[in-house]
């Protein structure tokens, strides 16, 4: 690899490192981030489930959130695959881009490469939605062992311990989810690569930028701020 590549690969890295702290942080700047405020609502989701005798709405959206991470396992996992089949393909890439001036000028081996880069981001993501998967699946099985609301007097400590198991649960569920989205975002930037280091360090820093955005300066993080006072 040029060095012009390496930086682009380190930039690559440290801005998905950094973003991913910034957003774990409780607050950026005196701002609360998205997915801090969404973990505030989830607690209190499940707060509101402990006085439902009839938990079906609860286990519903428990259903929808196990769906969407079983489809972005799915995705992901079809993209690793369509990664092997594109190495199985390089002369035929090459072919295509040797016709497009000032474009993907690079060798086999840097191509192979960058593809199998490509490879480690969206088995990275497989596995984080995966893993949520199975946190969403547990985190369905603790709802159900909250005591129904007619007994939350009898063990009012019990109870609250039982709905603080589901909120931790859902909260981490959540968080490898997030992180598996993460990837998928950044996948976009990294094929910038493909056709110039330079691209690929504004690809990612855009992803970046609009990522951070949505997270401390959108309209969505304002509309549960808003629902939280």
């Amino acid at each position: 690899m040029s060095t012009p590549d390496l930086v682009a690969l380190a930039i690559f890295i440290v801005l998905w490192i950094g973003y991913s702290s910034i957003t774990d942080r409780k607050r950026l700047f005196n701002r609360v981030s998205l997915t801090r405020a969404m973990s505030s609502q989830r607690a209190r989701w499940i707060r509101n489930a402990m006085h439902r005798d009839l938990r079906m709405i609860d286990t519903q959206i428990m259903a929808g959130l196990q769906n969407g991470t079983a489809f972005f396992a799915s995705t992901s996992l079809l993209a690793l695959g369509s990664c092997f089949a594109l190495l199985g393909a390089t002369e035929q890439v090459f072919a295509i881009f040797n016709d497009l001036p000032g474009v993907f000028r690079a060798s086999r081996a840097g191509f192979e490469m960058k593809v199998g880069g490509l490879a480690v981001i969206f088995g990275y993501a497989f596995f984080k939605f995966g893993w949520s998967y199975r946190l969403f699946n547990y985190c369905t099985i603790l709802l159900g062992a909250i005591p129904m609301s007619g007994e939350i007097h009898k063990d009012p400590a019990g109870a609250d311990l039982a709905a603080d198991r589901v909120i931790r649960m859902n909260i981490l569920a959540a968080k490898h989810f997030n992180m598996g989205l993460r990837a998928i975002f950044l996948s976009i930037g990294y094929l910038g690569w493909f056709v110039s280091p330079y691209l690929f360090i504004l690809t990612t820093i855009g992803i970046i930028i609009v990522l951070v955005r949505r997270q401390f300066y959108s309209e969505a993080r304002l509309a549960v701020l808003e629902s939280l006072d």
